[in-house]
Protein backbone atom coordinates (compact mmCIF):
# COMPACT_ATOMS: atom_id res chain seq x y z
CA UNK A 1 0.00 0.00 0.00
CA UNK A 2 1.67 3.09 -1.26
CA UNK A 3 -0.34 5.26 0.81
CA UNK A 4 -3.55 6.14 2.48
CA UNK A 5 -6.47 4.57 0.55
CA UNK A 6 -9.80 3.07 1.94
CA UNK A 7 -10.73 1.88 4.97
CA UNK A 8 -13.62 -0.83 6.17
CA UNK A 9 -14.29 -0.46 10.16
CA UNK A 10 -16.33 -2.93 12.07
CA UNK A 11 -17.95 -2.25 15.36
CA UNK A 12 -19.34 -4.11 18.27
CA UNK A 13 -20.41 -2.81 21.85
CA UNK A 14 -21.53 0.20 23.26
CA UNK A 15 -22.23 3.73 22.10
CA UNK A 16 -19.28 4.94 22.98
CA UNK A 17 -17.56 2.25 20.16
CA UNK A 18 -19.88 4.20 17.94
CA UNK A 19 -18.84 7.41 18.77
CA UNK A 20 -14.88 6.06 18.62
CA UNK A 21 -15.55 4.40 15.18
CA UNK A 22 -16.74 7.87 13.79
CA UNK A 23 -13.14 9.77 15.24
CA UNK A 24 -10.97 7.06 13.88
CA UNK A 25 -12.61 7.49 10.90
CA UNK A 26 -12.55 10.99 10.62
CA UNK A 27 -9.04 10.56 11.87
CA UNK A 28 -7.87 8.84 8.78
CA UNK A 29 -10.08 11.08 6.57
CA UNK A 30 -7.91 14.05 7.33
CA UNK A 31 -4.92 12.02 6.49
CA UNK A 32 -6.51 11.02 2.77
CA UNK A 33 -8.39 7.91 3.55
CA UNK A 34 -11.75 6.94 2.45
CA UNK A 35 -14.55 4.42 3.63
CA UNK A 36 -15.66 1.66 2.02
CA UNK A 37 -18.52 -0.88 3.05
CA UNK A 38 -17.05 -3.59 1.69
CA UNK A 39 -13.70 -5.45 3.16
CA UNK A 40 -12.92 -7.27 0.05
CA UNK A 41 -12.15 -3.42 -1.36
CA UNK A 42 -10.30 -2.01 1.66
CA UNK A 43 -6.36 -1.30 2.68
CA UNK A 44 -7.27 -1.63 6.12
CA UNK A 45 -9.66 -2.97 7.95
CA UNK A 46 -10.45 -1.73 11.82
CA UNK A 47 -12.03 -3.83 14.26
CA UNK A 48 -13.08 -1.53 17.31
CA UNK A 49 -13.87 -4.43 19.81
CA UNK A 50 -16.20 -4.60 23.08
CA UNK A 51 -14.71 -6.15 25.66
CA UNK A 52 -17.70 -6.68 28.08
CA UNK A 53 -19.45 -9.81 26.97
CA UNK A 54 -18.31 -13.67 27.56
CA UNK A 55 -15.82 -14.63 25.03
CA UNK A 56 -15.10 -11.18 23.72
CA UNK A 57 -11.66 -12.11 22.65
CA UNK A 58 -12.55 -15.44 21.40
CA UNK A 59 -15.12 -13.75 19.31
CA UNK A 60 -12.15 -11.48 17.81
CA UNK A 61 -9.98 -14.01 16.70
CA UNK A 62 -12.71 -16.06 15.34
CA UNK A 63 -13.25 -12.63 12.87
CA UNK A 64 -9.44 -12.25 12.19
CA UNK A 65 -9.84 -15.86 11.14
CA UNK A 66 -12.70 -15.00 8.70
CA UNK A 67 -10.77 -11.93 7.28
CA UNK A 68 -7.25 -13.62 6.47
CA UNK A 69 -8.52 -14.86 2.99
CA UNK A 70 -9.02 -11.05 2.30
CA UNK A 71 -5.25 -10.46 3.32
CA UNK A 72 -4.09 -14.01 1.18
CA UNK A 73 -5.55 -11.92 -1.36
CA UNK A 74 -4.30 -8.26 -1.29
CA UNK A 75 -0.76 -8.72 0.97
CA UNK A 76 -0.49 -5.11 1.27
CA UNK A 77 -3.96 -5.14 3.36
CA UNK A 78 -3.45 -4.12 7.05
CA UNK A 79 -5.65 -5.38 9.66
CA UNK A 80 -6.09 -3.50 12.54
CA UNK A 81 -7.55 -4.14 16.22
CA UNK A 82 -9.13 -1.30 17.98
CA UNK A 83 -10.90 -0.76 21.36
CA UNK A 84 -11.19 -3.07 24.61
CA UNK A 85 -10.35 -6.63 23.28
CA UNK A 86 -7.21 -4.81 21.97
CA UNK A 87 -6.28 -2.86 25.30
CA UNK A 88 -7.17 -6.17 27.47
CA UNK A 89 -4.92 -8.30 25.16
CA UNK A 90 -2.05 -6.36 23.70
CA UNK A 91 1.01 -7.92 22.29
CA UNK A 92 -1.45 -11.82 22.88
CA UNK A 93 -3.21 -10.33 19.62
CA UNK A 94 -0.31 -9.98 17.47
CA UNK A 95 1.12 -13.12 19.13
CA UNK A 96 -1.85 -15.24 18.11
CA UNK A 97 -2.53 -14.14 15.14
CA UNK A 98 0.00 -12.99 12.62
CA UNK A 99 -2.74 -11.52 10.00
CA UNK A 100 -3.06 -8.83 12.74
CA UNK A 101 -0.26 -6.10 11.84
CA UNK A 102 -1.53 -3.48 14.47
CA UNK A 103 -3.42 -3.05 17.81
CA UNK A 104 -4.82 -0.16 18.96
CA UNK A 105 -5.93 0.67 22.58
CA UNK A 106 -9.20 3.29 23.54
CA UNK A 107 -6.86 5.59 24.20
CA UNK A 108 -4.73 5.78 21.33
CA UNK A 109 -7.25 5.97 18.24
CA UNK A 110 -5.87 9.70 17.67
CA UNK A 111 -2.86 8.42 16.22
CA UNK A 112 -3.83 5.75 14.14
CA UNK A 113 -2.77 7.71 10.98
CA UNK A 114 0.57 7.36 11.90
CA UNK A 115 0.56 3.98 13.13
CA UNK A 116 -1.18 2.90 9.77
CA UNK A 117 1.52 4.13 8.01
CA UNK A 118 4.02 2.55 9.79
CA UNK A 119 2.23 -1.38 9.58
CA UNK A 120 1.94 0.14 5.49
CA UNK A 121 5.83 0.21 5.82
CA UNK A 122 5.57 -3.18 7.22
CA UNK A 123 5.70 -2.75 10.74
CA UNK A 124 3.51 -4.80 13.43
CA UNK A 125 2.98 -2.61 16.34
CA UNK A 126 1.13 -2.56 19.76
CA UNK A 127 -0.46 0.74 21.00
CA UNK A 128 -1.77 0.19 24.43
CA UNK A 129 -0.56 2.72 26.42
CA UNK A 130 -2.42 5.31 28.22
CA UNK A 131 -0.82 8.77 27.06
CA UNK A 132 -0.57 12.25 28.98
CA UNK A 133 -1.75 13.83 25.94
CA UNK A 134 -5.71 14.12 26.04
CA UNK A 135 -6.44 12.05 22.65
CA UNK A 136 -9.36 14.46 21.92
CA UNK A 137 -6.40 17.51 21.44
CA UNK A 138 -5.12 15.85 18.84
CA UNK A 139 -8.58 14.58 16.52
CA UNK A 140 -9.46 16.88 14.03
CA UNK A 141 -12.72 18.91 14.09
CA UNK A 142 -16.00 17.34 13.17
CA UNK A 143 -17.02 18.65 9.34
CA UNK A 144 -19.56 19.81 8.15
CA UNK A 145 -21.22 17.91 6.08
CA UNK A 146 -25.22 16.81 7.14
CA UNK A 147 -25.16 13.75 8.51
CA UNK A 148 -27.88 12.01 10.62
CA UNK A 149 -30.44 13.94 12.82
CA UNK A 150 -29.02 11.65 16.06
CA UNK A 151 -25.72 11.74 17.23
CA UNK A 152 -23.16 10.20 20.33
CA UNK A 153 -20.83 12.84 21.78
CA UNK A 154 -18.73 11.09 24.35
CA UNK A 155 -17.82 13.73 27.44
CA UNK A 156 -16.05 11.46 30.31
CA UNK A 157 -14.28 7.90 30.05
CA UNK A 158 -13.12 5.56 32.02
CA UNK A 159 -14.09 4.59 35.46
CA UNK A 160 -12.99 4.49 39.43
CA UNK A 161 -15.90 2.15 40.83
CA UNK A 162 -14.29 -1.35 40.13
CA UNK A 163 -17.18 -3.58 40.25
CA UNK A 164 -15.89 -6.96 40.74
CA UNK A 165 -17.28 -7.63 37.62
CA UNK A 166 -16.22 -5.32 35.08
CA UNK A 167 -13.16 -4.57 33.16
CA UNK A 168 -13.59 -0.55 32.37
CA UNK A 169 -11.15 0.44 34.53
CA UNK A 170 -8.49 -1.53 33.07
CA UNK A 171 -9.59 -1.51 29.75
CA UNK A 172 -10.69 2.88 29.58
CA UNK A 173 -8.77 3.40 32.88
CA UNK A 174 -9.71 5.98 35.91
CA UNK A 175 -12.59 8.54 35.21
CA UNK A 176 -11.53 11.43 32.85
CA UNK A 177 -14.01 14.28 31.91
CA UNK A 178 -13.47 16.58 28.48
CA UNK A 179 -13.43 20.14 29.28
CA UNK A 180 -16.46 21.55 29.17
CA UNK A 181 -15.46 24.08 26.07
CA UNK A 182 -14.63 21.39 23.94
CA UNK A 183 -17.94 19.22 24.59
CA UNK A 184 -19.86 22.77 23.71
CA UNK A 185 -17.34 23.33 20.51
CA UNK A 186 -18.15 20.21 19.35
CA UNK A 187 -22.02 19.73 20.26
CA UNK A 188 -22.03 23.26 17.98
CA UNK A 189 -20.90 21.53 15.06
CA UNK A 190 -22.76 18.68 15.38
CA UNK A 191 -25.35 20.92 15.34
CA UNK A 192 -24.39 22.84 12.55
CA UNK A 193 -24.50 19.28 10.59
CA UNK A 194 -28.07 18.56 11.09
CA UNK A 195 -28.36 17.26 14.49
CA UNK A 196 -30.85 17.81 16.29
CA UNK A 197 -30.54 14.62 19.24
CA UNK A 198 -27.29 14.31 21.49
CA UNK A 199 -26.48 11.58 23.51
CA UNK A 200 -23.86 12.33 25.76
CA UNK A 201 -21.40 9.15 26.65
CA UNK A 202 -19.42 7.62 29.27
CA UNK A 203 -18.75 4.86 31.32
CA UNK A 204 -19.69 6.78 33.96
CA UNK A 205 -21.19 9.58 32.27
CA UNK A 206 -22.73 11.22 35.70
CA UNK A 207 -19.60 11.55 37.21
CA UNK A 208 -18.81 14.24 34.76
CA UNK A 209 -16.80 16.88 36.29
CA UNK A 210 -14.88 19.02 33.49
CA UNK A 211 -13.43 21.92 33.73
CA UNK A 212 -15.98 24.85 32.90
CA UNK A 213 -14.36 27.58 31.06
CA UNK A 214 -15.04 29.83 34.85
CA UNK A 215 -12.24 27.46 35.91
CA UNK A 216 -14.26 25.69 38.32
CA UNK A 217 -15.43 21.84 37.41
CA UNK A 218 -18.79 21.73 36.19
CA UNK A 219 -21.26 18.55 36.39
CA UNK A 220 -23.21 17.09 34.52
CA UNK A 221 -26.55 19.03 35.30
CA UNK A 222 -24.70 22.45 34.48
CA UNK A 223 -23.46 20.89 30.79
CA UNK A 224 -26.40 19.79 30.04
CA UNK A 225 -27.99 23.43 31.02
CA UNK A 226 -25.37 25.03 28.98
CA UNK A 227 -25.97 22.44 25.47
CA UNK A 228 -29.52 22.94 26.03
CA UNK A 229 -29.17 26.71 24.97
CA UNK A 230 -27.73 25.85 21.69
CA UNK A 231 -30.21 27.08 19.32
CA UNK A 232 -31.07 23.81 16.68
CA UNK A 233 -30.36 21.13 19.37
CA UNK A 234 -33.72 20.20 20.55
CA UNK A 235 -33.13 16.64 22.65
CA UNK A 236 -30.39 16.11 25.09
CA UNK A 237 -30.04 12.50 26.37
CA UNK A 238 -27.37 10.86 28.84
CA UNK A 239 -25.73 6.91 29.57
CA UNK A 240 -24.26 5.02 31.03
CA UNK A 241 -24.99 6.54 34.83
CA UNK A 242 -24.10 4.95 38.05
CA UNK A 243 -26.45 5.07 41.34
CA UNK A 244 -23.61 6.55 43.35
CA UNK A 245 -23.00 9.86 40.89
CA UNK A 246 -26.75 10.76 40.60
CA UNK A 247 -26.32 14.44 41.81
CA UNK A 248 -29.19 16.27 43.24
CA UNK A 249 -28.69 18.86 40.72
CA UNK A 250 -29.40 16.00 37.85
CA UNK A 251 -31.96 14.94 39.33
CA UNK A 252 -33.79 18.15 39.56
CA UNK A 253 -32.83 18.45 35.64
CA UNK A 254 -35.23 15.67 34.77
CA UNK A 255 -38.06 18.27 35.78
CA UNK A 256 -36.61 21.39 35.17
CA UNK A 257 -35.14 21.10 32.01
CA UNK A 258 -37.46 20.62 28.54
CA UNK A 259 -34.88 19.02 26.40
CA UNK A 260 -33.36 16.57 28.59
CA UNK A 261 -35.65 13.44 27.25
CA UNK A 262 -37.44 11.93 29.79
CA UNK A 263 -35.28 8.58 29.92
CA UNK A 264 -32.88 6.98 31.99
CA UNK A 265 -30.80 4.10 32.01
CA UNK A 266 -29.21 3.46 36.01
CA UNK A 267 -28.07 -0.20 36.20
CA UNK A 268 -28.69 -1.54 39.47
CA UNK A 269 -27.32 -5.21 38.69
CA UNK A 270 -29.14 -6.66 41.60
CA UNK A 271 -31.69 -6.20 44.62
CA UNK A 272 -30.02 -8.45 46.76
CA UNK A 273 -27.62 -6.88 49.70
CA UNK A 274 -25.58 -9.30 49.60
CA UNK A 275 -24.76 -9.15 45.88
CA UNK A 276 -24.38 -5.53 45.41
CA UNK A 277 -21.79 -5.44 48.17
CA UNK A 278 -20.20 -8.73 46.54
CA UNK A 279 -20.16 -6.99 43.62
CA UNK A 280 -18.92 -3.82 44.75
CA UNK A 281 -21.51 -1.54 43.67
CA UNK A 282 -21.56 0.81 47.03
CA UNK A 283 -25.34 1.20 47.09
CA UNK A 284 -28.04 -0.55 48.62
CA UNK A 285 -31.06 -1.94 46.82
CA UNK A 286 -33.17 0.85 49.34
CA UNK A 287 -30.93 3.39 48.62
CA UNK A 288 -31.44 2.88 44.49
CA UNK A 289 -35.03 2.34 45.50
CA UNK A 290 -35.45 5.73 46.97
CA UNK A 291 -33.34 7.38 44.15
CA UNK A 292 -35.65 5.98 41.72
CA UNK A 293 -38.71 7.67 44.06
CA UNK A 294 -36.82 11.21 43.84
CA UNK A 295 -36.41 11.07 40.15
CA UNK A 296 -39.53 10.30 39.48
CA UNK A 297 -41.03 12.82 41.70
CA UNK A 298 -38.69 15.07 39.67
CA UNK A 299 -40.14 13.33 36.09
CA UNK A 300 -43.49 11.59 36.35
CA UNK A 301 -43.55 9.84 32.93
CA UNK A 302 -39.11 8.99 32.94
CA UNK A 303 -38.95 5.56 31.65
CA UNK A 304 -36.44 3.45 33.33
CA UNK A 305 -34.08 1.22 31.83
CA UNK A 306 -31.96 -0.93 33.92
CA UNK A 307 -28.77 -3.55 33.89
CA UNK A 308 -29.18 -6.83 35.81
CA UNK A 309 -26.86 -10.07 36.12
CA UNK A 310 -27.55 -13.11 37.24
CA UNK A 311 -25.69 -16.16 38.42
CA UNK A 312 -23.05 -13.86 40.01
CA UNK A 313 -20.69 -15.85 42.30
CA UNK A 314 -22.58 -16.70 45.48
CA UNK A 315 -25.83 -15.98 44.28
CA UNK A 316 -28.82 -17.78 46.04
CA UNK A 317 -32.23 -18.35 45.32
CA UNK A 318 -33.42 -16.00 47.96
CA UNK A 319 -30.63 -13.27 46.54
CA UNK A 320 -32.58 -13.46 42.84
CA UNK A 321 -35.43 -13.25 44.35
CA UNK A 322 -34.56 -9.77 46.03
CA UNK A 323 -33.83 -8.41 42.05
CA UNK A 324 -37.27 -9.84 41.45
CA UNK A 325 -39.10 -8.05 44.16
CA UNK A 326 -36.51 -5.04 43.33
CA UNK A 327 -37.62 -5.31 39.23
CA UNK A 328 -41.66 -5.57 40.21
CA UNK A 329 -41.56 -2.11 42.70
CA UNK A 330 -39.43 -0.19 40.01
CA UNK A 331 -41.21 -1.47 36.64
CA UNK A 332 -38.82 -0.91 34.13
CA UNK A 333 -39.85 0.31 30.61
CA UNK A 334 -36.48 -1.19 29.16
CA UNK A 335 -33.97 -3.26 30.53
CA UNK A 336 -30.95 -5.49 29.61
CA UNK A 337 -30.18 -8.58 31.72
CA UNK A 338 -27.10 -11.25 31.26
CA UNK A 339 -26.13 -14.01 32.87
CA UNK A 340 -22.68 -13.67 34.86
CA UNK A 341 -19.71 -14.53 32.46
CA UNK A 342 -16.16 -14.14 34.51
CA UNK A 343 -13.55 -11.50 32.99
CA UNK A 344 -10.24 -12.13 32.82
CA UNK A 345 -8.18 -9.78 35.77
CA UNK A 346 -11.68 -8.66 37.40
CA UNK A 347 -11.77 -9.90 41.26
CA UNK A 348 -15.10 -11.93 40.42
CA UNK A 349 -13.39 -14.01 37.85
CA UNK A 350 -11.49 -16.62 40.12
CA UNK A 351 -14.51 -17.34 42.67
CA UNK A 352 -17.16 -20.51 42.41
CA UNK A 353 -19.79 -20.20 40.06
CA UNK A 354 -23.53 -21.05 40.15
CA UNK A 355 -24.88 -24.05 38.43
CA UNK A 356 -24.91 -22.88 34.99
CA UNK A 357 -28.34 -24.45 34.64
CA UNK A 358 -29.60 -22.66 37.38
CA UNK A 359 -28.26 -19.07 36.37
CA UNK A 360 -30.23 -19.84 33.18
CA UNK A 361 -33.22 -20.87 34.79
CA UNK A 362 -32.98 -17.43 36.60
CA UNK A 363 -32.10 -15.56 33.33
CA UNK A 364 -35.28 -16.47 31.99
CA UNK A 365 -37.52 -15.79 34.93
CA UNK A 366 -36.26 -12.63 35.12
CA UNK A 367 -36.35 -11.92 31.14
CA UNK A 368 -39.48 -12.72 31.30
CA UNK A 369 -40.77 -10.48 34.25
CA UNK A 370 -38.87 -7.46 31.57
CA UNK A 371 -40.55 -8.88 28.79
CA UNK A 372 -43.76 -8.12 31.02
CA UNK A 373 -42.99 -4.45 31.85
CA UNK A 374 -41.88 -3.19 28.73
CA UNK A 375 -45.24 -4.69 27.07
CA UNK A 376 -47.21 -2.86 29.58
CA UNK A 377 -44.94 0.23 29.12
CA UNK A 378 -45.65 0.20 25.29
CA UNK A 379 -49.01 -0.66 25.68
CA UNK A 380 -49.53 2.32 27.75
CA UNK A 381 -48.34 4.64 25.09
CA UNK A 382 -51.74 4.02 23.22
CA UNK A 383 -54.03 6.96 22.98
CA UNK A 384 -50.72 9.65 24.40
CA UNK A 385 -49.09 12.11 22.26
CA UNK A 386 -45.53 12.15 22.15
CA UNK A 387 -42.16 13.78 20.82
CA UNK A 388 -40.63 11.73 17.82
CA UNK A 389 -37.25 12.60 15.76
CA UNK A 390 -37.55 10.53 12.37
CA UNK A 391 -34.30 9.02 11.46
CA UNK A 392 -34.56 6.90 8.63
CA UNK A 393 -37.11 4.71 6.49
CA UNK A 394 -39.27 1.99 7.70
CA UNK A 395 -40.21 -1.04 5.71
CA UNK A 396 -43.09 -0.45 4.44
CA UNK A 397 -43.54 2.13 1.54
CA UNK A 398 -44.15 5.91 2.42
CA UNK A 399 -43.32 4.94 6.33
CA UNK A 400 -40.70 6.70 8.62
CA UNK A 401 -38.93 5.27 11.66
CA UNK A 402 -37.75 7.15 14.63
CA UNK A 403 -37.18 7.57 18.44
CA UNK A 404 -39.88 9.12 21.05
CA UNK A 405 -39.27 10.97 23.97
CA UNK A 406 -38.85 7.77 25.64
CA UNK A 407 -36.70 6.22 23.47
CA UNK A 408 -39.23 3.94 21.55
CA UNK A 409 -38.89 2.74 18.22
CA UNK A 410 -41.95 4.55 16.26
CA UNK A 411 -43.08 4.51 12.63
CA UNK A 412 -45.63 6.83 10.88
CA UNK A 413 -46.99 5.89 7.19
CA UNK A 414 -46.87 9.57 5.95
CA UNK A 415 -44.56 10.50 2.61
CA UNK A 416 -44.48 14.09 3.87
CA UNK A 417 -41.97 12.82 6.50
CA UNK A 418 -38.15 13.19 6.14
CA UNK A 419 -35.32 12.55 8.22
CA UNK A 420 -34.31 15.21 10.66
CA UNK A 421 -38.32 16.11 11.32
CA UNK A 422 -39.35 16.14 15.19
CA UNK A 423 -43.10 15.81 15.45
CA UNK A 424 -45.46 15.13 17.31
CA UNK A 425 -47.20 12.19 16.87
CA UNK A 426 -50.65 10.23 18.18
CA UNK A 427 -50.09 6.80 19.11
CA UNK A 428 -52.62 4.04 17.70
CA UNK A 429 -50.80 0.46 18.45
CA UNK A 430 -48.05 -1.39 20.23
CA UNK A 431 -46.57 -3.81 18.57
CA UNK A 432 -43.98 -6.41 19.98
CA UNK A 433 -40.78 -4.23 19.24
CA UNK A 434 -42.23 -0.73 18.41
CA UNK A 435 -45.19 1.77 18.33
CA UNK A 436 -47.56 2.95 15.41
CA UNK A 437 -48.98 6.01 15.45
CA UNK A 438 -50.10 9.30 13.23
CA UNK A 439 -49.17 13.03 13.10
CA UNK A 440 -51.03 14.80 15.61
Amino acid sequence: MAGPGKVHLRTWGCQMNVYDSERMAEALARDGWTETEAAEDADLILLNTCHIREKAAEKVFSEIGRLKPLKAANPALRLAVTGCVAQAEGAEILARAPAVDLVVGPQAYHRLPALAAAAAGGARLVETAFPAEDKFDHLPARAPARRAPAAFLTVQEGCDKFCAFCVVPYTRGAETSRPAARVIEEARSLVARGVREITLLGQNVNAYHGAGPDGAAWGLARLIGELAALEGLERIRYTTSHPGDMADELVAAHGSEPKLMPYLHLPVQSGSDRMLKAMNRRHTAAAYLRLIGRIRAARPDILISGDFIVGFPGETEADFRATLDLVAEVGYGQAYSFRYSPRPGTPAAERPGVDPAEADDRLARLQALLARQQAAAQAAMVGREVGVLFERPGRLAGQMAGKSDHLMAVHVADPALAAGDLRRVRITAALANSLAGVLA
